[in-house]
């Protein structure tokens, strides 16, 4: 590749997980090296099964497999999980490795003080030339956005959690 941009999939509606992963479908088809690093996630998703098809990703990820409510359920378990899942994305990054790395849930450990701002400024500063970085979640510091090259908004407008639906096999997970 030769620029990569730092993108954004933020807001509060469904598809930012999902965004990313489309562009990971797109990339595997060009033979581009990913690195998809999810934070806050555990639990056994149904796109797991489909990245360990993908030679050309590498797929980890960092979490307990549950909702942290508020920062008052942080757990030590928690703050390591995304130390170390912090740590090995910024190696990926830094490595030049990957055409294309993501931070999946990245934005969402900023509400937990589980990684900082500033820890994310410096993978944007710091980022090669040539690789693409997607960073997704709720709630995008406006410092971030400013930074950020491209930033999609995914607007909830009506979703059928509210009449009590949970996440349905295949489709949420």
């Amino acid at each position: 590749m030769e620029k990569g941009y730092v993108q954004i999939y933020t807001g509060n509606g469904k598809g930012k997980t999902t965004a990313a992963l489309g562009l990971i479908t797109r990339a595997v088809g060009h033979n581009f090296k990913i690195f998809l690093c999810q934070f806050l996630k555990g639990r056994d998703y149904g796109e797991l099964h489909t990245l360990q098809k993908f030679e050309t990703v590498t797929y980890e990820r960092y979490g307990r497999g549950v909702f942290i409510k508020s920062k008052e359920f942080v757990t030590d378990e928690d703050k390591k999980l995304m130390r170390e899942g912090y740590e090995s994305l910024e190696n990926a990054l830094l490595s030049g490795k990957f055409d294309i790395v993501i931070a999946d849930e990245i934005l969402g450990t900023l509400r937990y003080d589980l990684i900082s701002v500033d820890e994310i400024k410096f993978l944007i500063e710091n980022k090669p030339e040539t690789t693409e970085l997607i960073l997704t979640g709720r709630n995008a510091p406006d410092e971030l956005i400013e930074m950020a090259d491209l930033v999609t908004e995914m607007k909830e407008v009506k979703h059928y959690f509210q009449k009590g639906v949970m996440a349905r096999k295949g489709i949420e997970k």
